[in-house]
């Protein structure tokens, strides 16, 4: 358990710190990184707001970041809560946790900027947890037009 709460805090405080050169040593190779609107997912609907299909689709997006997109300078926190282990499928651990995702402009009032529950199966690779699959399963059908960096 304690294992698996570091690997939650481990994961926002990466993103939260902007340290995104770190956000795909998180997961495995063959992951599965998707963030997905509540109705599409509980419809069994395909489309996603964002879907990476493997790691390197991971550092794809570090790169964008960090030498193509051009954004406002904003920070993130994202909170992590209600952990729920789930139970073992085949050699993944199916986990549930709340998230929400604030953002604060320079120049503005901080903002909710997302909420929902991760849907995520987590393996042990080379002696630690790491994300097989994460789904952002976001409350709302609308996300800001501003969605840059991962949750």
């Amino acid at each position: 358990r304690l294992e698996l709460e570091a690997l939650y805090a481990d994961y926002t405080a990466a993103l939260d710190e902007e340290r995104f050169e770190d956000w795909p040593d998180f997961f495995t190779a063959d992951c599965t990184y998707k963030i997905i609107p509540r109705e599409n997912f509980e419809r069994g609907l395909p489309l996603a707001t964002w879907l990476s299909e493997n790691r390197n689709n991971l550092l794809d997006r570090v790169v964008a970041i960090r030498k193509t997109m051009v954004y406002a300078p904003r920070y993130m926190r994202r909170l992590v809560t209600g952990i729920r282990i789930l139970g073992w499928e085949g050699d993944a651990l199916q986990v549930r946790a709340n998230y929400l995702a604030l953002e604060t402009l320079t120049d503005e009032l901080t903002r909710v900027f997302n909420t929902g529950q991760y849907r995520d199966r987590i393996v042990v690779e080379g002696g630690r947890l790491k994300f097989r699959e994460k789904l952002c399963v976001f409350d709302s059908l609308l996300v800001p037009n501003s969605l840059i960096f991962p949750l």
